[in-house]
């Protein structure tokens, strides 16, 4: 494992910006099935890139249990056989996402970030790097040590990890992101081998601090304004309904 700054890292990506920060849209949508979630980041990702929404868009939300395959996934990397996950009530998707295989569940931060990199820097390297820097920053309020591991993409304390990244883009706008373990039940995580990454502990907020893990709201809250930080963006809050407005969604 090799410890990063993640002061360095966010000063790195605030430097020569103006004080007066362009707009990124917070939108809190709660529980939210995987399908339909995915359409609605293909929505804003489409009015991203036709300049219909000029401005960054962070979707923050949970899932109802299911199991993603990445475009690096590979089979033996499930382990569940299909009756189990339909036993566990675990749905299973295929997404164009980069990564192999995760979880998503209830207690679980997911974040998909719509954002422009033509406004920022059009390098998918970096860009993962800095969502890395935006959960280290997250953790790093909470009281949780952070760390990158070489060669792999995600966030790990103390060895463990514990939060999974996973992009796609187009057009330079991306859509996908990241998952923050905060209160997730664990032992799902035994039905895959997690990002194909054998031998992985998987760790939780709620496990690393006990009972003093905050509630997911206020983790979703201190994600937005490190997100905030690291791309040199205001955070604003946008309700779910003026999104749809936005996209002229019914």
């Amino acid at each position: 494992m090799r410890e990063m700054s993640v002061a360095a890292t966010s000063v790195a990506a605030a430097r020569d910006v103006s004080p007066a920060l362009a707009p990124m849209h917070v939108v809190h949508l709660g529980l939210v099935p995987y399908e339909r979630a995915l359409e609605l980041q293909r929505a804003v990702a489409r009015a991203r890139i036709s300049g219909a929404i000029p401005h960054d868009v962070l979707l923050l939300l949970e899932h109802p249990p299911v199991v993603t395959l990445g475009r690096s996934s590979k089979a033996q990397h499930l382990v569940a056989s299909p009756a189990l996950l339909e036993t566990r009530g675990v749905e299973l998707f295929e997404a164009e996402r980069g990564g192999d295989v995760t979880f998503h569940g209830p207690g679980q931060l997911v974040g998909y970030p719509i954002v422009n990199l033509r406004e920022h820097r059009q390098d998918l390297h970096w860009y993962l790097r800095q969502v890395e820097a935006v959960l280290m920053h997250a953790l790093e309020g909470i009281g949780i040590p952070s760390e990158r591991s070489e060669g792999r993409t995600g966030v790990w304390t103390n060895g463990r990890k514990i939060a999974s990244i996973g992009v796609h883009a187009r057009d330079w706008v991306t859509w996908h992101g990241f998952a923050l373990n905060v209160h997730t039940d664990l032992s799902y995580f035994d039905l895959i081998v997690p990002c194909g990454l054998s031998g992985v502990t998987m760790t939780s907020v709620a496990r690393e601090l006990g009972a003093d893990a905050p509630a997911m709201d206020a983790v979703a809250e201190r994600v937005a304004a490190s997100f905030g930080t690291v791309f040199a963006r205001a955070p604003g809050l946008l309700d779910p309904g003026s999104l749809s407005t936005m996209l002229a969604l019914p």
